[in-house]
């Protein structure tokens, strides 16, 4: 005879109630199956669990510690149900989002948030490169990108039309000008992204198509330690037009040998089967839509 959850359970209900008849109704059962099961287990292990008191069953000192075990086994069985059902749950379930620039992902998480605020959030960042692993490797549930390449494994969303486009600081004397060239853009300090990252991989084949390749004035591993050297008047930077909300602190311009765009994917595995990842896509696609 197996030491099943019904008949610690049955232990737990009885001990806590004081008789058969209360555990039975408190746990959806029949009063002869509560009692099967004490009976079962006592006879089993050749112990007393209960002694009849005026009526009531008292849990031996045994019992006792036999349901202080069972209470920590239940709280990690719910535990565990938890976490089997944390990315079904739209009550309380959770999801893990993988951005490489802030936006459109946070404007697409925030409406889902609103739809679901009993889901909880947690927010990856980084580059193309790191981001698409993550996906790749289940670490995170949902990628959103620019310039996500075909691929039979992913369900995609398109969000926007992307570009990337250069920062300035507003005192430089391209600022003023409309557009700029990669001629004109050559001859400055210019501040890249490291390898990885989606943006310079258009920069470098902007410069590559257009002549000599420029060899950086700084290189920085995240957008927003590019955006701040920027600010600080560092030199030119370069970032998707619709990567961030900011515009304080910065001149943003046109390169005119940059006339092609991307789209914006929002991207998970196909096998991945959530009511919550469902749930998410539905929030994108109402996003783009009424954008």
């Amino acid at each position: 005879m197996d030491l099943t959850f019904a008949r610690l359970d049955a232990v737990r209900y009885v001990a806590h109630s004081g008789s058969f008849a209360a555990a039975a109704r408190a746990i959806g059962v029949s009063q002869p199956a509560v009692s099967q099961h004490i009976r079962d287990l006592e006879a089993r292990y050749g112990v007393r669990l209960f002694l009849r008191d005026r009526g009531r069953l008292s849990p031996t000192p045994l019992c006792i510690e036999l349901c202080d075990m069972a209470e920590r086994i239940s709280e990690e069985r719910l535990e565990a149900e938890r976490l089997l059902t944390r990315r079904t749950s739209l009550k309380d379930g959770e999801i893990v989002v993988g951005l490489g620039n802030a936006m459109p992902g946070m404007a697409v998480i925030a409406d889902f948030h609103r739809a679901h605020p009993g889901v909880r959030l947690r927010v990856e960042t980084g580059a193309h490169d790191k981001i698409t692993r993550a996906v790749l490797g289940h670490e995170v549930d949902i990628g959103i990108l620019p310039h996500v390449p075909e691929d039979t494994r992913f369900r995609r969303v398109k969000l926007v039309r992307n570009e990337v486009i250069a920062i300035a600081p507003p005192d430089h004397p391209l600022a003023a000008r409309s557009q700029v060239s990669a001629a004109q853009l050559r001859r400055e300090p210019l501040i890249f992204r490291a390898r990885g990252s989606s943006t310079q991989r258009v920069v470098d084949r902007m410069f590559a198509q257009s002549g000599t390749a420029p060899s950086p004035f700084l290189t920085l591993d995240t957008r927003d330690g590019l955006y701040e050297a920027v600010v600080n008047g560092l030199g030119i930077g370069f970032i998707w037009k619709y990567g961030t909300s900011r515009s304080d602190g910065v001149t943003r311009l046109v390169i005119s040998d940059l006339s092609k765009s991307y789209d914006e994917i929002a991207f998970s595995l196909n096998d991945t089967k959530s009511r919550v990842v469902d749930a998410f896509f539905g929030a994108a696609g109402f996003w783009r839509d009424r954008g």
